[in-house]
C-alpha cells in the first residue's frame, strides 16, 4: 500500500507540481487548498505525513499543526511546514505548534523527497511501537479479565496514579509512564496458572514464589519498547516495600522508584476498596486506617502516604 501524503497550499501553481512529483514517486497524494479542508482530510484520507504552507487564508498552517498535534490518532503524525519566510520567529512558532520539519520556498524537490522518505519510515516505525503497545495493553486486559475480582483495577489504578504524580507535580513523561504502568504492570501474571491466581485461600510457599515471579516476568515481556523506558521500573518494583520486606529486589526507602511507590499505593488501596474473594471491600477511611498502620510497620513512604490521603480525601 502506498504511503499518503496531504498537501495544503492556497497556492494551486505551487502544491499542483509538488502533487505530481511526489505521485510519480509512489506516494498516494491528496492535495487541498486551505487549513479547514486539511482538518477535514485528515479524518478521511488518514495522510502518513502532511505539508502544509504557513501562510494560508483563514487558518495558518501553524493553527492546523496545532489542531492535528492535539488529535492523540494524530500525535506521531509527522508534519512539514512550508513557508517562504526564513525568520526564526516562524520556526520557533513552527516548532511551538508541533511541526517536525520545515521547507523553504522555492522547494528543492530532490530535498523534499528526501524529507518526505525519511519522515514517512518514521511514522511507520512508530505505527509500530503503537501496534506493539497496544498488544501489550490488550494482553494486560485479558490477563485481569481472568480474574471477575479485579475487573476495572487497571483503569483505576492509571488514574489514581497519575493523579498523585500530578499534584506532586512530577515530569510528564513520568505522568504518561505511570498511566501506561497502570495498565501494564500486572502483566506477567500471564505466566501464573489460573490455580494460582484465583485462589481464594492463603497461597502455599512454592505458590508465594511463583507469583512473586510476575514483576520480573512483566519487565521482561515489556522490556524490548524503548518508549517503556520509565515503565520498566513500575512494573518490576510495585511490591517492593519501604523498609526493604517487598519483592523482587528487596529494595528499601530512597532505592525504590518514586513511580512505582506511588502505583504501589493506588494498587494496595483499590485492592482494599474493592471485593475480592477472601473479604469483602473496605470503606474508604478504613482501607486509609489500614494502610496507615502499615506505614506504621515500615511498609509504605509515609509523606507519600499523606499525599495519597490528601487526594482520595480531596475526592481528586
Amino acid at each position: 500500500m502506498a504511503e499518503r501524503i496531504l498537501i495544503a497550499d492556497d497556492d494551486y501553481s505551487s502544491r499542483t507540481p509538488l502533487a505530481a512529483l511526489l505521485r510519480r514517486e509512489g506516494f498516494e497524494v491528496l492535495d487541498v487548498s486551505n487549513g479547514e479542508a486539511a482538518l477535514e482530510a485528515c479524518a478521511s484520507f488518514h495522510p502518513d505525513l502532511i505539508l502544509l504552507d504557513i501562510m494560508m487564508p483563514g487558518m495558518s498552517g501553524f493553527e492546523v499543526c496545532r489542531h492535528i498535534k492535539a488529535r492523540p490518532e494524530m500525535r506521531l503524525t509527522p508534519v512539514v511546514l512550508i513557508t517562504g519566510l526564513s525568520a526564526t520567529d516562524d520556526r520557533i512558532q513552527g516548532i511551538n505548534a508541533g511541526a517536525d520539519d520545515f521547507l523553504s520556498k522555492p522547494i528543492d524537490f530532490s530535498e523534499l523527497l528526501a524529507r518526505a522518505r525519511s519522515l514517512v519510515r518514521l511514522k511507520q516505525f512508530t505505527d509500530e511501537l503503537e501496534h506493539a503497545e497496544s498488544v501489550l495493553f490488550s494482553l494486560a486486559r485479558s490477563i485481569e479479565a481472568r480474574d471477575p475480582y479485579t475487573r476495572g483495577h487497571c483503569e483505576r489504578l492509571a488514574e489514581m496514579s497519575a493523579g498523585l504524580a500530578e499534584r506532586l507535580e512530577l515530569p510528564e513523561e513520568q505522568i504518561r509512564a505511570l498511566r501506561r504502568a497502570g495498565v501494564v504492570h500486572d502483566i506477567g501474571k500471564v505466566a501464573v496458572p489460573d490455580a494460582i491466581l484465583l485462589k481464594p485461600g492463603p497461597l502455599s510457599p512454592e505458590e508465594t514464589a511463583t507469583m512473586r515471579l510476575h514483576p520480573v516476568v512483566g519487565e521482561r515481556i515489556c522490556a524490548p519498547l524503548r518508549t517503556f523506558r520509565l515503565v520498566l521500573p513500575v512494573i518490576r518494583h510495585h511490591h517492593e516495600r519501604h523498609d526493604g520486606s517487598g519483592y523482587p529486589d528487596g529494595l528499601r526507602g530512597a532505592e525504590i522508584p518514586l513511580t512505582a511507590a506511588i502505583l504501589q499505593l493506588a494498587d494496595v488501596y483499590d485492592a482494599l476498596t474493592t471485593n475480592r474473594p477472601y473479604r469483602t471491600a473496605s470503606p474508604s477511611s478504613e482501607a486509609l486506617r489500614i494502610m496507615e498502620e502499615e506505614a506504621a510497620r515500615g511498609w509504605w513512604n509515609r509523606e507519600l502516604l499523606e499525599a495519597f490521603r490528601a487526594m482520595i480525601q480531596d475526592g481528586s
